[in-house]
C-alpha cells in the first residue's frame, strides 16, 4: 500500500476492547475527491474506525496514516474536518460565537459569515447553543467541521434529526465539497443516502471489511434479485418456500415478495406450481436489501 498517495490509509489495523475485537486487520485506502459511505450493523466497528482515523484512539496493531503522516499531524495542519454524532457543543454561547471560535482556531479558516451560510444556520446565529433542536445542532456541528479549508471531511451519522428538506440541502453542500476535490467519508444508517450520494461504499462487519465498491457493485455482490407478484387465490406459503434458489420469502395478504439467487429459475418453477402471478416484477436488490443479504450471509458463515 502506498500511503503517501492516499488521503487515508489503514494497513492491517486492529483494535480490541477486552475480548471484543472492534477492528480486525482492517486495510483500506481513500483517494482524493471520493465520497465514501461507511456502512455496517451496530457493533460492526464503524465508530472505532472513525476514532482511529481521527487519532482519538490508537490501534493495538497496524498503522493509520492521513496524507502520509499521523492523524494528529494531519489534524493540527488543518487538513481534516470532523463532525461527530455525539460531539458536545459549548453551552451558553451563541451559534455565531461558536462558529467564530472554530474559524479562529483553524489554520486555513473561512469567514464566519460564509460558514454560517453554507451550513444554513444564519437565521439561528444569535441563538444559544443549548436552545437548539436536534437537527439544528447537527447543522452547527457541520459548520464547525467545515470552518476551514480542509482536504478530508469525516461525518458520523450527519443527518440524524434533520428533516427531509434539510437533509437534501446538506447533501447538496457535501457534493459541492467533493466536486472541489475534497474527500468525504460518512457513516450512516440511512442506506438510501449512501445509495444516492456515495460513489464508493464500504461495508464493515465485526471489524472486517466485508465489501468495497460502488453501490451498484455492492448490490451485485449480494447475488440476489427481488421478485414480487400478487396471487388471486389463497397463498400456499409452504409450496412457495420449496421454490429453487429462494433466499427469503414474505407474504402480505395477496402480495408475495421473494429474493432469489436465480430469478429466471425461480419464476419458471413458480409457473410449474400451477399458479398464475399477477403484476409480476423482477428487479435487482436495493442497497438496503443487498446490505442485509451480505451481512446475513456472513453471520451464517460464522455460526
Amino acid at each position: 500500500m502506498t500511503t503517501t498517495a492516499s488521503v487515508v490509509a489503514f494497513d492491517q489495523v486492529s483494535k480490541a476492547y477486552d475480548a471484543v475485537r472492534a477492528v480486525d486487520g482492517l486495510t483500506l485506502a481513500l483517494r482524493p475527491g471520493e465520497t465514501v459511505a461507511l456502512l455496517g450493523p451496530n457493533g460492526a466497528g464503524k465508530s472505532t474506525t472513525l476514532d482511529l482515523l481521527l487519532g482519538l484512539k490508537k490501534p493495538d496493531s497496524g498503522t493509520v496514516r492521513l496524507f502520509g503522516t499521523s492523524p494528529r499531524d494531519a489534524i493540527v495542519a488543518g487538513r481534516v474536518g470532523a463532525m461527530l454524532q455525539s460531539g458536545g457543543l459549548m453551552d451558553e454561547v451563541t451559534v455565531a460565537e461558536l462558529v467564530r471560535l472554530a474559524c479562529d482556531l483553524h489554520p486555513k479558516p473561512y469567514r464566519p459569515s460564509e460558514v454560517l451560510s453554507r451550513a444554513g444556520i444564519e437565521q439561528i446565529a444569535d441563538r444559544k447553543v443549548n436552545k437548539l433542536s436536534g437537527g439544528q445542532a447537527q447543522r452547527v456541528r457541520f459548520a464547525l467541521a467545515t470552518a476551514g479549508d480542509s482536504d478530508l471531511i469525516v461525518l458520523d451519522e450527519p443527518t440524524t434529526g434533520m428533516d427531509v428538506t434539510t437533509r437534501q440541502a446538506f447533501w447538496a453542500t457535501m457534493r459541492e465539497q467533493a466536486d472541489q476535490g475534497r474527500t468525504v467519508l460518512f457513516a450512516t444508517h440511512y442506506l438510501e443516502e449512501a445509495d444516492a450520494v456515495a460513489d464508493r461504499v464500504l461495508v464493515l462487519h465485526r471489524g472486517r471489511l466485508l465489501a468495497d465498491g460502488t453501490a451498484a457493485e455492492i448490490k451485485a455482490k449480494a447475488g440476489a434479485r427481488r421478485i414480487s407478484f400478487d396471487l388471486a387465490d389463497t397463498v400456499d406459503e409452504a409450496a412457495l418456500r420449496g421454490l429453487p434458489f429462494l433466499t427469503s420469502l414474505t407474504v402480505s395478504g395477496p402480495t408475495v415478495r421473494i429474493q432469489s439467487t436465480d430469478a429466471d429459475a425461480t419464476v419458471h418453477a413458480l409457473y410449474g406450481l400451477g399458479v398464475y402471478p399477477r403484476n409480476l416484477e423482477v428487479a435487482g436488490l436495493g442497497l438496503e436489501q443487498a446490505f442485509v443479504a451480505i451481512t446475513t450471509a456472513e453471520e451464517a458463515k460464522s455460526k
